[in-house]
């Protein structure tokens, strides 16, 4: 009878193997280490020992040095943040606006963004940008007036941020004030205000419904005066128009006592 093969299952890890292994460890780092990719809506800066040797590296996959070079990945696609400030108004009434703003990085010149201010240029320049300007316009504007024109107020920072940025290498497309949010005891004095408001409009409104409708009754008055003036006039020169009405006002029936003569009435039967 032949003897079972018996196969041997024991490794050990020598220092030769391991040394197998952190060597294709360190190959495969280096070869993935080579390439980066860019993703859309961005742009790349390749940057060897903190200086710029690439810009504008548009989205896709890239080369660089293992460890040595590093691609930035500036953001260059339209953003939207919003955000709430503290403010005056010109009439020194605090409060709480929330604002959107719509901006982006220029493609073509994001590298000079990276070089000047860094990837955090947002917090750097932008936001510090958008205090300042939305307080100075809205320090032009009374609460109330800021109240019923916050579109008109929104526009304006709109043109102001758009200036203040032309050399930035920015773009402001959009602002709008979405809130304002003033104290509770200033609310309650501008409801107070407008409802006293619509109720004089009611009251002048009342007011002039009365005196058009006295304005007509008088017109009215004056019409039938000048009518009755004018009916009396004709009856006093006219003695057949004066019949004429007694007859039409007479229902047909002889009266029953008379003063020896039928009044209003003359019966002429011998023609």
């Amino acid at each position: 009878m032949s003897q079972p093969y018996n196969v041997k299952t024991d490794f050990t890890l020598t220092p030769k193997h391991t040394g197998y292994i952190i060597g294709a460890l360190f190959f495969l780092s280096l070869v993935l280490g080579a390439f980066v990719s860019v993703p859309t809506g961005h742009r790349g800066v390749k940057v060897r020992f903190g200086k710029i040797i690439g810009i504008g590296l548009k989205e896709g996959l890239h080369m660089k040095l293992p460890f040595i070079d590093r691609i930035v990945k500036m953001n260059v696609k339209t953003q939207r943040i919003q955000n709430t400030m503290d403010i005056y108004t010109k009439d020194i009434q605090q409060a709480r606006l929330l604002f959107s703003i719509n901006y982006n990085l220029h493609k073509d010149k994001s590298h000079n963004m990276y070089l000047n201010v860094g990837e955090n240029w947002e917090d750097v320049i932008l936001m510090p940008l958008i205090q300042k300007v939305v307080k100075d316009i809205i320090g032009k504007w009374d609460a109330v007036d800021l109240i019923e024109n916050r579109e008109r107020a929104g526009k304006q920072i709109l043109e102001q941020m758009q200036i203040a940025v032309e050399n930035l290498d920015i773009t402001v497309t959009g602002f709008s004030i979405e809130n304002i949010d003033y104290s509770d005891v200033f609310e309650d004095a501008i409801e107070a205000k407008v409802v006293a408001s619509q109720r004089a409009i009611e009251a002048e409104n009342k007011t002039r419904q009365i005196s058009e409708e006295a304005k007509q009754q008088l017109i009215a008055a004056k019409a039938e005066s000048e009518a009755m003036r004018i009916k009396a006039n004709a009856l006093s020169q006219n003695r057949s128009l004066v019949e004429y009405e007694a007859v039409q006002k007479w229902d047909g029936k002889m009266p029953q006592v008379t003063g020896g003569s039928v009044p209003f009435l003359n019966l002429n039967l011998n023609k």
